[in-house]
């Protein structure tokens, strides 16, 4: 005899709104991952904010004195290699149609379909602008958003911590630990930056490439971008090397196979392990699961999303010990 199953109202309900609340998180995915970036800015701020609010200024003073001394670092930073950056710059991009002809002629290619994808591209001219200025707005979005959270900072960790009766302050301090892993995660990351991209001048240099600099700084922004971002800065590099010796463009292939792999087993790794505290092999791993799901944005931001989890995990372990 069949056996009859009863789902009760309640059931459906709650299931409906599962469904409904998976469905919205979907379509809000991508302001929830500027959510979270933001969340990360504020760790990372949060220090030098602090610092400045002991010394009894202001906290909206504070923030817009944190903004204009991260605005003037990266500047003097990019002010130190400005010169010779725009020096090497301006001869490659004047020099590049040149080097693109004699690439051409090296690997036997019809330069009219190079030019018949230069003109696909220019078709599409107002696709990639309106993709930039999008980008734009989503970083103006992020750093007002990092703004308001480093000034509603203490209320809003208040009010999460008022969510969990009788743990409040158990609470808060699990914020705290999120926030020092998830600032000291941002800091690795302009670690790693900075070494791929010394890295990457020192090997271009002692190969003797031209534009070795304008390539290396290349090398150190596309460091942020997981798993493709050496792909593509190694790309200019090995084509301007093919054009002076297919042995050095061989060579040069070498060079970034070894950076890359040093970075993917090592050097990332071992930051990270000292910047969050992770196993070697959860971050790669992390990073793999993180750009299955979410692409670039999961691959970049799995590291920090694991940090979180692990803590939060690790907490209620504890809690249940206890």
């Amino acid at each position: 005899m069949p056996q009859k199953i009863d789902i009760s109202y309640k059931t459906v309900i709650f299931i409906a709104i599962f469904v409904i609340t998976l469905w919205a998180i979907y379509l809000i995915r991508d302001l929830l991952v500027i959510l979270f970036v933001s969340i990360i800015f504020m760790s990372a701020l949060n220090p030098l904010v602090s610092f400045f609010v002991k010394a009894k200024l202001p906290k909206v003073l504070s923030i817009g004195i944190t903004y204009l001394i991260i605005i003037a670092v990266g500047a003097a930073a990019f002010a130190a290699i400005l010169q010779p950056l725009i020096e090497e710059s301006r001869r490659l991009i004047l020099t590049l149609p040149y080097l693109s002809g004699q690439f051409f002629n090296i690997a036997n290619i019809n330069e009219s379909v190079f030019q018949s994808e230069l003109t696909n591209l220019s078709k599409n001219a107002f696709t990639i602008t309106l993709a930039i200025f999008d980008n734009l707005l989503a970083i103006v979005f992020l750093l007002v958003i990092t703004f308001y959270m480093l000034l509603e900072r203490d209320n809003l960790k208040q009010r999460l911590a008022s969510l969990f009766i009788g743990k409040e302050d158990r609470v808060k301090r699990l914020i705290v630990r999120i926030e020092e892993k998830l600032g000291s995660w941002l800091r690795g990351q302009l670690v790693l930056t900075l070494i791929i991209g010394l890295l990457s001048y020192i090997g271009l240099t002692i190969l003797n490439i031209p534009y070795a600099l304008p390539l290396a700084v290349l090398a150190g922004i596309l460091e942020v971008v997981p798993v493709i971002g050496p792909i593509i800065s190694a790309i200019p590099a090995i084509l301007i090397a093919i054009t002076v010796s297919p042995f050095l463009g061989l060579g040069v292939a070498a060079m970034y196979v070894v950076i890359q792999q040093s970075e993917n087993h090592l050097i990332v790794p071992q930051v990270m392990k000292r910047a969050v505290g992770l196993n070697p092999l959860m971050v790669i791993l992390a990073i793999a699961i993180g750009s299955r799901l979410l692409g670039f944005a999961g691959a970049l931001l799995a590291v920090p999303f694991t940090v979180v989890l692990q803590i939060i995990v690790a907490e209620i372990m504890e809690d249940r010990k206890t």
